[in-house]
């Protein structure tokens, strides 16, 4: 990054992870600052790619996807880009995370019923072995990616 990130800047970042659509003078009258202060700083971390994107946040139960899991998938390496693809594919897959231990891939996924997901199973079981564990609550959502600590 090509700027300092000081206290104020710290708070910005959290501000707009609480709510991406305050407006600049709203944030700006809690930051004690005006708002073309605070459009620059925002203009910079996105410069910095510090901010990635604004979105909606949706509740996908609401929507009928009421079954959520996560996929642990064991893959040999030749098998990644196929896997990859795959997961680009499918819209029951929200996220998809290569990862270090026994498993290859930790696979997110968003499905209508266990039959849906079951399916993806199957999709994903010739790329090598699969289990599956289906979320039955998620008493802690964490939103907000605090920075490390400022210091003076």
């Amino acid at each position: 990054m090509s700027f300092k990130l000081d206290r104020t800047s710290l708070e910005l970042l959290r501000l707009l992870q609480v709510n991406a659509r305050a407006s600049f003078s709203a944030l700006g009258r809690q930051l004690g600052l005006s708002a073309p202060a605070v459009a620059e700083r925002v203009r910079k971390f996105e410069e910095a790619k510090l901010v990635t994107g604004y979105h909606a946040e949706v509740n996908p139960t609401a929507l009928g996807w009421t079954v959520c899991a996560f996929i642990r998938l064991t893959a040999t390496t030749d098998k990644y880009p196929r896997v990859m693809a795959l997961a680009e594919r499918l819209p029951e897959i929200r996220e998809c995370h290569h990862v270090a231990g026994s498993e290859a891939f930790l696979i997110k996924v968003l499905a209508q019923s266990v039959t849906q997901l079951e399916d993806v199973i199957t999709q994903l079981s010739p790329f090598g072995q699969t289990a599956t564990s289906i979320v039955l609550s998620s008493p802690i959502v964490k939103h907000v990616i605090e920075p490390v600590p400022f210091r003076d």
